[in-house]
């Protein structure tokens, strides 16, 4: 068997351990009044409208006198979508009724809201997000068909750029927030854009004209300068990036879905909107709570009276394995904003935590096997390990297809796994349903746990403890006690 240091399984108990604190208690800091969240807790998961409750608002024209086609409403419909999965909430309803040109949305509260003002709630649902670039940073007055001054609700007058227009959102073929650093080595956020062919020739010449005086290209978002960029460059293979104006991740990716999401074919407003109850009763979460730690818990007392050591390790890596689905959902890791946590998505939780107790116990049998064969400690882990992997790896790559076929079907038709399954949903579109893409969401992201936990750092945990003397005996095992 290959040696494993002693102090392994401490360093690897303590990082699960951390991992486990910070996923459910989350890493704030409080400055006065505000509170800046560092890494997100299990506090700032949005639960589903079968456990909390949830907003239903109905869009329609802002003009009702417009003369609105059936494809147009379908365009809002499919907006509307977009740019609720962008936000990371995949339970909703979302339907078009197009004898009367309206859109009805259900959606759940977001996790920080406590008021639940449905009004503030779908704010960012009927947003226009119109993005325009233009030549310089200058300014003029807005003025309406009367060519009157436009003011705001303060009485100030609106100005908007007055420079040529350069590009439009229509031109911009996909945006992504990113995190880099500027010239001085500070951590900055950004927005890198990839135009489409249309918009392409006359960024070029934008940037070729402003190079030359080092003038700027300003970037507007609804009537609103976000960014001021000097021009650096001649810029002609259509990528760019938006900087400036963003303090975290999430201000440059709120930026981002507006744009990938693409404008409104007109402006909407809200016609209708109140709240819903949860499904499940306002207790639900707290009694699922409950339920879950009970069954944590004797599972955990099972495992190690059954199986000793091997049950002790298994313990530690199923709580990493809890904490590692947790922080999936709740967007811990800020490379992807997180899940919409629904009925369906803890039942994926628990199917993957059945898969992970099933791994930990081939595991511990093939070793108790090993040892009452009468080999040593060393060869009945380093036999056992082996020859539990196979069993262990084909049934968790099984359920992963199966997971990843539904995200693929349930999901945005812009996703990976959609992308992915192109081929096979050709006679098969996709169909967005978020509490079955949750189910496989939670369920693929618990197996790929399993395997960081329960297949991989066990073991190493396992073999770190069999460096000990005083546990280098059959019994601890699950042989007899001599």
């Amino acid at each position: 068997m290959k040696r494993v240091a002693k102090p392994v399984f401490f360093i690897v108990a303590v990082l699960i351990a951390a991992l486990v604190v910070t996923t459910f208690m989350g890493v704030y800091s409080t400055y006065g009044d505000r509170t800046d969240t560092h890494i997100k807790g299990a506090g700032d998961i949005r639960f589903g409208i079968d456990i909390r409750g949830g907003v239903e608002a109905t869009f329609g024209p802002s003009d009702t006198n417009l003369d609105v086609t059936d494809n147009q409403m379908e365009a809002i419909k499919d907006v509307i979508a977009q740019r609720l999965i962008l936000n990371g909430v995949t339970d909703y309803e979302l339907y078009t009724d197009l004898a009367n040109d309206q859109v009805i949305v259900r959606y759940p509260w977001a996790s920080h809201e406590t008021e639940f003002d449905a009004a503030a709630a779908i704010q960012e649902l009927g947003q226009t997000a119109r993005l325009e670039f233009h030549l310089g940073s200058e300014t003029k007055d807005k003025t309406d068909d009367k060519g009157e001054v436009v003011k705001d609700e303060n009485g100030n007058a609106i100005k908007v750029p007055s420079g040529s227009l350069v590009l439009t959102g229509d031109d911009v073929q996909s945006a992504e927030a990113l995190a880099t650093q500027d010239e001085k080595g500070n951590l900055i956020y950004i927005v890198s854009l990839e135009l489409k062919e249309s918009g392409k020739k006359a960024f070029a010449d934008a940037t070729k004209a402003q190079k030359a005086n080092k003038g700027t290209i300003s970037i507007w978002l609804d009537d609103q300068m976000i960014s001021n960029p000097t021009v650096n460059a001649h810029i002609t293979d259509g990528k760019a990036t938006i900087e400036g104006g963003f303090e975290t991740m999430a201000d440059a990716a709120d930026l981002a879905n507006l744009i990938t999401s693409g404008a409104l074919p007109f402006d909407i407003k809200v016609t209708n909107s109140g709240s819903i109850s949860p499904t499940m009763g306002a207790t639900a979460l707290e009694a699922m709570i409950l339920a879950g730690i009970i069954a944590f818990a004797l599972i955990s007392i099972y495992m190690i009276i059954r199986y000793r050591l091997p049950g002790v390790v298994a313990v530690i890596a199923l709580a990493g394995q809890v904490a590692g689905a947790i922080a999936c959902i709740s967007g811990y890791f800020t490379f992807f904003e997180g899940l919409t946590l629904t009925i369906p998505g803890i039942a994926g939780i628990i199917l993957s935590i059945g898969m992970g107790v099933d791994a930990n116990t081939i595991t511990a049998e093939r070793i108790k096997e090993e040892i009452r064969a009468g080999r040593t400690i060393d060869g009945a882990v380093d036999r056992g390990t082996k020859a539990s992997f196979s069993a262990i790896f084909d049934g968790n790559i099984t359920v992963m297809i199966v997971a990843i076929v539904l995200m693929g079907v349930f999901g945005s038709s812009t996703s990976l796994w959609a992308k992915l399954l192109s081929w096979a949903l050709y006679f098969f579109p996709v169909a967005t349903t978020g509490s079955v893409y949750a189910f496989g969401f939670t369920l693929l992201v618990g197996i790929v746990w399993n395997f960081i936990m329960g297949v991989w750092l066990s073991r190493l945990m396992l073999k770190s403890l069999c460096r000990f003397k005083a546990l280098r005996k059959p019994f601890f095992l699950g042989g007899e006690r001599v």
